[in-house]
């Protein structure tokens, strides 16, 4: 029955509306109650204009990725891991259809020639596709849902993702206005604390965003948002990560922020932070924070900066790095804070300041240079962390609630208990 409504609004162009739906059934000699016509046409609208059989999981709020890699293999991920759902299409050919038909809706193309396809959907869901014979047997399907409203830095502390106590130092962080990076593998949460971050950025301050896929959204009155762009069939129209960054740069930002670093535009991203942009961000996918400057070597290293320049560079750019992992359970949350040292050699290394311990962020070695770096900038104006300007009684009664052995720290700014 579909199948042949199907045929028929597609021969007479109609949209499937109920009253269209109706006439085509007429035309086949069918002969429908209003409900079902009403539901027929639902499904038909869903699945000609909407995403399928996926549209109930996209708009469940807590919902945060779609995958399909199989007809009948359709996982969602509510923050606890991967669920396999009930939902099906009607075979492989139905979700090859879906892929392209959201692909056009994004103002791109998926087909043989060109089987894949990365790109933002209108209502700001990611959305990447590979179709057969890459992906083998059915066409891989991947949705990431953006909310339309980013998480305030109080709601990830409610979820765990924020220990307690460390919302304080993440709202000094801001106020100091020192460069950071949010480093972590993917589904982290990067783009999540990052938007909750920005948020707390004042009123008066312009921030312009730079992403390959524009996932960001801070809660903020005053935000700039550039995407890439790829090139088209002739190959005309690219727009690089790195073009970004340039363009960003002459639309005067507060704060300049690159949604992900990974390629050539670090070089101006590290030009940009020291050259008077103070408070940039950015996120990087690192395994844990003592990576981060092999990283970022690595990528100025092939867009042509030598060793030195690049760690000369970085040293004076970047204060602070955020990490964050995810446990087997699905949850999220940020294991470490570290700040950034040179060695003797000249190069750059971070050393951990923060940890996050049984159910708090504990001191480490590097907790003296970010006390430090805190206190330069309205340190001493954040209500409960005026306890943070010394080394002792800083325990259960200090200042910081919930951050634990900052009492155990000597005159060399070394933790005393064996926190590491």
């Amino acid at each position: 029955m579909l199948d042949g409504v199907r045929r028929w609004l597609a021969e007479s162009g109609a949209e499937p509306t109920p009253a269209r739906v109706a006439q085509a059934l007429r035309e086949q000699g069918r002969v429908l109650g209003d409900a079902e016509i009403l539901g027929t046409a639902a499904r038909l609208r869903s699945e000609l204009v909407g995403s399928g059989p996926l549209e109930p999981l996209l708009a469940d709020p807590s919902v945060t990725d779609v995958l399909v890699s199989a007809p009948d293999r359709v996982w969602v991920d509510r923050g606890g891991g991967l669920e396999l759902t009930p939902v099906s299409f009607p075979d492989a050919g139905a979700v090859r259809r879906l892929a392209q038909r959201l692909a056009t809706v994004a103002g791109r193309r998926l087909d043989d020639a060109r089987p894949w396809v990365d790109a933002r959907l209108p209502d700001g869901t990611r959305l990447h596709a590979v179709l057969p014979p890459v992906a083998v047997g059915c066409t891989c399907l991947s949705l990431r849902v953006v909310r339309p409203r980013a998480f305030t830095l109080d709601e990830l502390a409610a979820a765990g993702t924020v220990p307690p106590g460390g919302d304080r130092v993440l709202r000094a962080l801001l106020r100091a206005r020192l460069s950071f990076l949010v480093s972590g593998g993917t589904g982290s949460g990067k783009t999540t604390l990052l938007s909750a971050l920005l948020g707390l950025v004042g009123p008066d301050e312009r921030i312009v965003l730079a992403e390959d896929s524009a996932e960001l959204r801070p809660d903020h009155p005053h935000v700039v948002r550039l995407e890439t762009r790829p090139a088209n069939q002739e190959a005309a129209g690219l727009v690089t990560l790195e073009d970004l960054v340039r363009q960003a740069l002459r639309m005067r930002p507060d704060r300049l922020v690159v949604g992900e670093v990974r390629g050539p535009e670090v070089v101006h991203l590290l030009a940009a932070l020291n050259t008077g942009h103070e408070g940039g961000c950015g996120t990087v996918h690192a395994n844990a924070a003592a990576d981060v400057p092999a990283r970022l070597e690595a990528l100025g290293t092939a867009a042509g900066l030598d060793r030195a320049a690049l760690h000369s560079q970085l040293a004076a750019a970047l204060s602070v790095v955020l990490h964050l992992v995810r446990d087997r359970t699905g949850g999220r949350r940020i294991a470490e804070v570290h700040v950034l040292e040179r060695d003797p050699s000249g190069l750059v290394r971070t050393v951990p300041a923060l940890r996050w311990g049984t159910a708090s962020f504990v001191a480490e070695r590097g907790w003296v240079r970010l006390r430090e770096l805190l206190r330069g900038e309205g340190f001493g104006e954040l209500g409960g962390l005026q306890g943070l300007d010394r080394f002792d009684g800083l325990g259960e009664g200090g200042g910081l609630d919930g951050v634990r052995g900052l009492d155990g720290l000597d005159g060399r700014g070394r933790g005393t208990g064996g926190g590491r």
